[in-house]
């Protein structure tokens, strides 16, 4: 069984701003199932399609599934079944020999931008990029869930 131990924060948009950024992944993420104790989530890039299987969240970690499928599947799968949807593009940058994932949100939830980042066990001490802001681990708004039905600009 997969287990993500993952912390949330919030991007500081005047540091993200003056940092070298690599290229962005556009990402279309949809929800087929979305409940406090599991999400079934599709993702779809241009060149690759992922269904993915999350419990609920304990405390940082929780149990994760997933499984990449063809792109033409997904967009069938998308069109059939997603009940919610957002947009954003990832960055993926190593800090200090950790992957910090940023995503940057578009459509209803353009100007957020969150940071997560992946651990090992949930004690595991990290050093903070300069971009990185307040902490939002556990704070269900910003779950990307969440996002897709309650998105930032209605807040």
């Amino acid at each position: 069984m997969g287990i993500e131990i993952e912390r949330k924060f919030l991007v500081d948009h005047e540091q993200w701003d003056k940092i070298n950024k690599p290229v962005g992944n556009k990402l279309l993420q949809g929800y087929i199932v979305d409940d406090d104790n599991k999400t079934i989530r599709l993702r779809i890039s241009d060149s690759q399609a992922w269904l993915t299987f999350k419990s609920g969240t304990a405390h940082i970690s929780r149990t994760e599934h997933e499984y990449e499928v063809p792109v033409n599947e997904a967009i069938e799968l998308f069109e059939r079944f997603v009940k919610t949807r957002l947009e954003k593009t990832r960055y993926c940058i190593t800090y200090k020999s950790k992957l910090w994932e940023m995503d940057v949100f578009e459509g209803d939830n353009a100007g957020l931008i969150i940071a997560e980042i992946e651990l090992d066990s949930e004690d595991e001490q990290f050093e903070l990029p300069p971009w990185i802001g307040s902490e939002v681990t556990g704070q269900d708004q910003y779950y990307n869930s969440s996002l897709s039905h309650r998105p930032f600009k209605t807040w």
